[in-house]
């Protein structure tokens, strides 16, 4: 047999799953209860990303590309095992490490992220987001002074306005959690009105930024509810504000209301959102 088919047979039978993957599958049960879904392949991108891994299955690249298809349909669990499968193949990857531990978050392994995370840190000490991904570990886990020495890492390393937006609201509540509150306002001090967002998704934490700093109400910063749950940007917003105004609400020591706030969030589909999981992690805390 041709060594290039031979070689692409192999990879097949260790990455492939689109046939499976067209099946929705409970990924994760919430720390509430409830069985939290995936989404199938309809557009038929994981097997697309399949396809290429298969043609070059030891390219970091394109291993972590094959992981981001199957979070994209939610599929939390495929693309945590995409990256164990990847790192047999290419050890010490600290991409790969970085990506595990961001779907392990999602799928409330909070300690195997930690471990991951830190290890995608000390392959690359300069990489942002294994930075930012471990102090969202940190930060699940209540352990709010290594979150906000996270996230402060990361800010440090930013060179953009978007990640400077996105560091300074999670460095800005664990610091908050943490009762350091002249270290919480110096992180918004840094956000001037030069500071813009050019993603669209950090318009959200922006909004979140200014509200912190008293610039906009809780009526000006609230965002509707989704009218349909296939809206990923409007579940996103609407996750990310609602948390945030219900954090708000905790920090200032009224956690009846910061709840009203969390149920709003807990009731929707984007399970995998960081507002999401925070949400739900003070309902299990609290029911």
């Amino acid at each position: 047999m041709n060594l290039r088919i031979l070689k692409a047979s192999a990879a097949c039978v260790l990455y492939a799953s689109a046939a499976f993957a067209q099946q929705p599958k409970v990924e994760v049960t919430s720390l509430l209860g409830r069985a939290l879904t995936s989404l199938p392949d309809t557009d038929g991108s994981i097997h697309a990303a399949e396809q290429k891994l298969a043609a070059d299955p030891k390219n970091p690249a394109l291993i972590v590309a094959l992981s981001k298809a199957h979070a994209a349909k939610r599929q939390y669990l495929e693309a945590v095992a995409v990256c164990t499968r990847g790192l047999a193949a290419v050890p010490n990857n600290a991409e790969i490490y970085l990506e595990k531990g961001h779907r392990e978050l999602g799928l409330r392994k909070f300690e195997a992220a930690k471990t991951d995370l830190t290890k995608a840190v000390e392959l690359n000490p300069r990489q942002l987001d294994s930075y930012y991904h471990l102090g969202l570990a940190y930060y699940f886990t209540r352990h709010f002074d290594k979150a906000a020495e996270s996230f402060g890492r990361a800010l440090e390393l930013a060179k953009t306005s978007d990640s400077t937006i996105d560091c300074s609201n999670w460095a800005y509540v664990s610091l908050r959690r943490d009762g350091k509150t002249q270290a919480a306002s110096r992180v918004l001090a840094r956000i001037t009105p030069e500071v813009t967002n050019t993603e669209p998704h950090l318009f959200f934490y922006l909004q979140l930024l200014h509200f912190y700093q008293g610039k906009i109400s809780e009526e000006q910063i609230l965002p509707p509810k989704p009218l349909h749950p296939d809206d990923t940007e409007a579940e996103l917003s609407f996750d990310t504000i609602n948390y945030g105004v219900g954090n708000t609400y905790l920090i200032n020591k009224n956690p009846a209301k910061a709840r009203e706030y969390f149920k709003r969030v807990v009731a929707g589909f984007a399970w995998n959102s960081w507002g999401f999981i925070g949400s739900e992690i003070e309902l299990s805390r609290n029911e």
